[in-house]
C-alpha cells in the first residue's frame, strides 16, 4: 500500500511540475539592443542643446527636444544615430552629426534562494554566478548548479534553466531555486 502510495504521489507531483525548456542564449557578438530603462547620452555635433543624457522611457522612447520621442527599443546605438540624424535633417538641422553611447545599462534583477534579493546594476561581463554573488550568495537551501533566467527575445519573454557560468544580459531576471534535498 505504501508503495503505491509514493508512485501515485511521485506521478502528480511530475504531472504538476512545468517542463522548464532550454534557454537559448544567442552566444554572438550581436550588437546591443536599447531597451527601457537604459540611459543613453546623444551626442549632436555643434548642437550643445540637443547634446544631453536620456532615459528610455517605459514605452522604448527617448525625448529630445525639437524632434520629440524617438522610438529606441531594440535598435542598436548606429541604428538609433541614423534615426535622429534623419529626423533632425527634416527641417532642424542641415548635415546632423550624431553619436549614440549607452551610459548605464538596464538592471538586472535577481530573486529565490539569494542573501539579498533585489535590483542591481548590471556590469559587463557579468554571469549568473557572479550575479549570485553581488546579491550576497547562495542561501544554505540553494541550488548552486543551476538557474533560472527570463530574458526578452524579440520582443517575446523567453524562460530557462541554464548553467551557473551562463553570461547574463542587461534587463535579464535570475531565479535561484530552492533544493528539495
Amino acid at each position: 500500500m505504501f508503495r503505491i502510495t509514493s508512485l501515485l504521489l511521485a506521478a502528480v507531483l511530475a504531472g504538476c511540475a512545468a517542463p522548464q525548456a532550454s534557454l537559448e542564449l544567442d552566444t554572438s557578438d550581436a550588437p546591443y539592443t536599447i531597451d527601457s530603462g537604459d540611459r543613453l547620452r546623444v551626442t549632436v555635433f555643434g548642437q550643445a542643446n540637443l547634446t544631453a543624457n536620456y532615459t528610455v522611457d517605459p514605452a522604448g522612447n527617448i525625448a529630445m527636444p525639437l524632434i520629440g520621442a524617438v522610438p529606441a527599443r531594440g535598435s542598436t546605438g548606429a541604428h538609433l544615430e541614423k534615426a535622429i540624424e534623419t529626423r533632425l535633417r527634416n527641417g532642424f538641422i542641415r548635415e546632423p552629426d550624431v553619436s549614440v553611447e549607452i551610459e548605464t545599462y538596464r538592471p538586472f534583477f535577481i530573486l529565490g534562494e539569494v542573501t539579498r534579493a533585489g535590483q542591481y546594476p548590471y556590469v559587463a561581463g557579468l554571469t549568473a554566478e557572479t550575479a549570485v554573488a553581488i546579491a550576497g550568495g547562495f542561501t544554505p537551501r540553494a541550488v548552486k548548479s543551476s538557474v533560472i533566467v527570463t530574458r526578452r527575445l524579440g520582443g517575446e519573454e523567453v524562460r530557462g534553466t541554464v548553467p551557473i557560468t551562463t553570461p547574463i544580459r542587461p534587463g535579464d531576471s535570475i531565479t535561484v531555486r530552492e533544493r528539495w534535498f
